[in-house]
């Protein structure tokens, strides 16, 4: 069914957030400048969207993948590891198992190691030399590893051989403090040869990966520098190849993603959308958000739909610099100008709250506006968290949030009682 309206859906990640006090009681989205936001809200409708539901918080692959339109009970079961891979260009053939990783710094210690830090100081450059020194890395027992670099310090690993399971436990000990000892990986079940073979397999790549990278030349040249040293990998996700029809597809919408980030990169081909990117869409502040939206506009002349997705609000977040965050949501401000007057419903939100205060996601909702042209309008004035949770959009999840914004491009058919799956629009209540 031909739209009435053409969209544009963008997604700052991480955009909610939690009052800060020196902000005088303001979030970072409170603390900005943002007439373009402001009078898209007082234009629109505003909200408030729960991912999944009230209070329970998540990642970014799962807070975008359900605003891409995966189904709630697809996302319920998808691991990083294959999105990443995804993401990256890396083939994941059946009986594969991808797993999701980090360039961390660590310290040997008795016989263990200890994470310093697990971003290695957000490593930008240089990842690919690390990574071909383990390419094709025989684990033995006819296993065999494959590292790829992903954005900024995170990298995707592929074990192949036979008789594998992703049924393991991470390496990666995850938001702790530091210092921390690596995991051993483990089976998630006691006596499950396949899945002891594989976490076998993950801690030998873990170990003969930190023997090729403590003295590689890019980390004496860090050590030189007094950089943080890229000289381990920890890893977590793991997962084999899967697919998921989106109900965008199934509504018969031509949709684009335009991002700079694996994660959201693998998603939109997970999903079969098409992928747009360009080495100046970075997942930090630096990335140049005109740009993207230059091509998000440029996409909507060969697609219904465009995503676009913007990374730098969560960096902030995770990095606790809510100056940095309310900084970067002026510059997307800015960006989004040329958006405007174009006949488009236009929606943003983001994919889960972060939390400045602590670098952590939370379940908090997220601010959400719809701008249809010439549609219904609320009494929301700004573009804020307590602002748009007085919005007539209400508390929404992302999947009804998402089905608000199709509905008004004019892509949802009207259900009726009674109708057969096979013939009824796909719904995300029903699923």
């Amino acid at each position: 069914m031909p739209v009435r309206h053409k969209g544009i859906l963008v997604i700052l990640d991480g955009l909610g957030d939690r009052p800060i006090a020196h902000m005088a009681g303001q979030t970072p989205l409170e603390a900005a400048s943002s007439p373009t936001l402001d009078g898209l809200a007082r234009d629109g409708l505003g909200g408030l969207v729960d991912p999944l539901s009230p209070g329970i918080p998540v990642d970014t692959a799962t807070g975008t993948g359900l605003l891409l339109g995966a189904p709630p009970h697809s996302i319920e079961g998808l691991s990083r590891g294959p999105v990443e891979a995804m993401g990256v260009g890396l083939e994941i053939a059946p009986g594969d198992i991808a797993l999701r990783c980090n360039f961390a710094t660590v310290i040997a210690n008795d016989g263990r190691l200890q994470i310093l830090d697990r971003r290695a100081g957000r490593i930008r450059t240089s990842t690919d030399e690390l990574a071909s020194a383990l390419e094709g890395m025989d684990l033995g027992d006819g296993i065999v590893a494959t590292l790829r670099p992903a954005t900024q310090h995170r990298a995707v690993l592929r074990l192949s051989g036979q008789g594998l399971s992703s049924a393991i436990g991470d390496t990666d000990p995850g938001v702790v403090p530091l210092p921390a000892l690596i995991q051993r990986s483990k089976a998630r079940h006691r006596g499950d040869p396949r899945a002891s073979r594989t976490a076998w397999a993950v801690n030998t790549f873990v170990e003969e990966a930190f023997e090729r990278l403590r003295e590689h030349p890019v980390n004496l040249r860090r050590r030189a520098e007094g950089k943080p040293e890229a000289n381990a990998v920890i890893t977590r996700g793991a997962g084999i190849a899967t697919t998921v029809r989106s109900t965008v597809e199934q509504l018969g919408v031509s949709a684009a993603v335009i991002a700079g980030e694996s994660t959201v990169l693998g998603l939109a081909g997970l999903l079969q959308m098409t992928v747009l990117s360009d080495p100046r869409f970075t997942g930090l502040p630096d990335s140049d958000v005109h740009a993207k939206v230059e091509a998000a506009l440029a996409a909507l002349e060969e697609h219904d739909l465009v995503f676009l997705h913007i990374k730098g609000t969560d960096t902030c977040s995770h990095d606790q610099n809510p100056e940095g965050k309310r900084d970067f949501i002026e510059i997307v401000d800015k960006a989004l100008g040329p958006l405007l007057n174009r006949g488009l419903v236009l929606g943003v939100t983001g994919d889960h709250s972060s939390d400045c205060s602590t670098g952590s996601h939370s379940g908090d909702p997220v601010p959400a506006l719809l701008y249809t042209p010439g549609g219904r309008v609320d009494t929301v004035e700004r573009f804020g968290e307590t602002a748009c949770g007085q919005g007539a959009l209400g508390r929404l999840t992302s999947t009804a949030y998402l089905m608000s914004l199709l509905d008004a491009m004019g892509a949802v058919q009207e259900w009726r009682p009674g109708e057969p799956p096979s013939e009824a629009p796909p719904s995300p209540w029903l699923s």
